[in-house]
């Protein structure tokens, strides 16, 4: 009895422990306003704002920047609305911030960019940090300054440290930089990939990270072009087009098809990494299946729980993930610098959170997590390529 009352123990011992190293206290990561740079302002005209968490240790000189994602506006009425919130305005933001999943300072939750420099950047232009224009009438104004904010926040970074990247040739280190984001804020790193390189020594080792930022141009169920027509009025209010890849708009494509990542990615020259589920659930509810197309509810069901769905609509699903696999063969087949990790699960952005960032019951695709997949891609590891099964064949998933 006592033999087994101490192995009970020991495994109790053992499972909390473990546990408790994913229980640590939140970090909190104050923001800082940038009032030093000309036109740099949110839809409402307020300052600009980021959340920096200080490296320490051997990480002390390494910088990770994290885009805020958060959808977008594509028109007047719905832009003066998100400028009353807090992705329009620092007015309404939270001054502090949860750094969790890639963003952690805790090595046992965030393995490999524990001790950098992390810095998330707030998302208040509701265009992927890619516009530069204005809207005025008699009584109000709207700020469309993605580009110029993004500069304002990276000129603040460089006085504060993201510079000194050259200095670590001195001791015959490599720096290490890592530009990332999640859903809108994963495709503005499609945007700002190479500018971002170019901005930084020849020293540093920089590399890119979209998180569920992916996003296809696709037909939505009633064969509409939803997503095009949604991304085509944003680009046009918010003054994008000349800030699109030229090499992408002088080639064969519809120049506002150079927005989404599938034509602009292969003219990135920056090492990159795509993190994306082959169900995202952004997409399927906006752009696939649409409130528009489904005025009588008939895919509730399916949106709400996927063991719900009919044969007929899990076999639109299935095309949604074929759609994303041939849109990344090239990339798969031949980047010989990029990485990759499309996992089956019902999700959106997956980075952030530590439950699907770096935990003991993280979704898996061969047996790897996914800081496992970006750590073993940043630091050349290992050759991380890694595509899942269908659904419904991931119990990992966790289907937010």
């Amino acid at each position: 009895m006592d033999i087994v009352f101490a192995i009970g123990f020991v495994l109790l011992t053992c499972s909390t422990t473990i546990w408790s190293v994913y229980a640590q206290e939140k970090n909190f990561v104050e923001m800082t306003l940038v009032s030093n740079a000309i036109g740099a302002v949110c839809l409402d005209g307020s300052l600009p704002a980021y959340h920096l968490d200080r490296g320490f240790g051997h990480g002390a000189r390494n910088w990770l920047l994290q885009f805020e994602g958060g959808g977008w506006c594509n028109d007047v009425k719905s832009c003066f609305e998100r400028a009353t919130t807090r992705h329009g305005s620092t007015k309404y933001m939270n001054k502090l911030e949860v750094f969790s999943g890639i963003l952690s300072n805790n090595a046992s939750l965030n393995p490999d960019f524990y001790n950098w420099n992390k810095v998330k950047l707030r998302y208040c232009d509701g265009g992927s940090f890619a516009g530069n224009a204005m809207f005025y009438n008699k009584t109000a104004r709207l700020y469309f300054r993605g580009q110029r904010i993004w500069r304002a926040i990276i000129e603040d970074l460089l006085h504060k440290g993201l510079d000194n990247v050259d200095n670590v040739k001195l001791i015959f280190l490599y720096p290490f930089a890592l530009l990332s984001g999640c859903s809108a804020g994963g495709l503005a790193t499609f945007f700002h990939c190479d500018n971002f390189t170019r901005l930084l020594p020849e020293t540093a080792s920089v590399k890119c990270l979209s998180d569920a930022g992916f996003f296809l141009d696709v037909r939505d169920v009633a064969l509409n072009h939803t997503a095009r027509t949604f991304y085509e009025s944003l680009i046009n209010l918010q003054g994008i087009g000349n800030y699109l890849d030229k090499n992408c708009t002088s080639s064969r494509y519809y120049p506002h098809q150079c927005f989404f990542p599938q034509y602009v990615l292969p003219y990135i020259t920056t090492p990159y990494f795509i993190l994306n589920t082959a169900y995202d659930v952004y997409q399927f509810h906006h752009h696939l299946v649409p409130p528009s197309t489904d005025l009588h509810g008939h895919w509730n069901h399916c949106k709400l729980k996927m063991s719900e769905c009919t044969p007929y609509q899990m076999n639109i699903l299935q095309d949604f993930r074929h759609a994303m696999l041939r849109a990344l063969t090239f990339f798969y087949e031949f980047s010989k610098k990029g990485g990759m990790y499309i996992n089956s699960c019902f999700a959106h952005c997956q980075s952030e959170s530590q439950d699907t960032w770096f935990a003991p019951d993280s979704p898996r695709v061969h047996n790897k997590t996914i800081a496992e997949a970006v750590g073993d891609w940043y630091f050349e590891r290992n050759v991380t390529k890694v595509v899942d099964c269908p659904y419904p064949c991931d119990s990992a998933c966790h289907n937010l």
